[in-house]
């Protein structure tokens, strides 16, 4: 009777990591899937064989997209010096941004690097200015919230 029960809560114990497991292999299966444009058949197929496949390439120690998204955007705040709020924004969008920049999107990148040095130019001048101020804790977030608005 011990080792039923024994085996019955070890059954419990390891089904919601199994689920888990799963669960995480079927988004990365639908976003490859998606990534590929797979439709009908060419999807069912794929979806079939990527869920029947061993333990996803994350678990057997490959990176992932979103592992090297979230290195590059670490670098990138480290490099522009953010922190608190200012670099919260920055990894929030930078890890939301979608895959590499299309050809428009490159045409455009000089006005998006400008725009974002101009925030950064911001950034330092409302530091600068809290810094002069002595201003600390809820009175300097608030007054940092403020000076970026404006």
């Amino acid at each position: 009777m011990k080792k039923i029960a024994f085996l019955l809560a070890m059954c419990l114990f390891a089904a919601p990591a199994f689920a888990a497991t799963q669960q995480d292999k079927m988004k990365t299966c639908n976003a490859d899937a998606k990534t590929k444009d797979l439709k009908g058949d060419a999807r069912s197929a794929f979806m079939k064989e990527c869920l029947s496949a061993k333990p996803a390439p994350a678990a057997e120690g490959k990176k992932t997209t979103q592992q090297d998204k979230m290195k590059s955007c670490n670098a990138d705040a480290k490099t522009k010096d953010l922190k608190g709020d200012a670099r919260s924004a920055f990894m929030k969008e930078c890890l939301s941004a979608k895959g590499a920049p299309t050809s428009t999107e490159k045409k455009d990148a000089p006005a998006a690097e400008e725009k974002k040095t101009t925030q950064q130019e911001k950034m330092k001048k409302c530091n600068a200015d809290a810094k002069t101020k002595a201003l600390k804790g809820d009175e300097r977030n608030k007054f940092m919230s403020e000076c970026l608005k404006g």
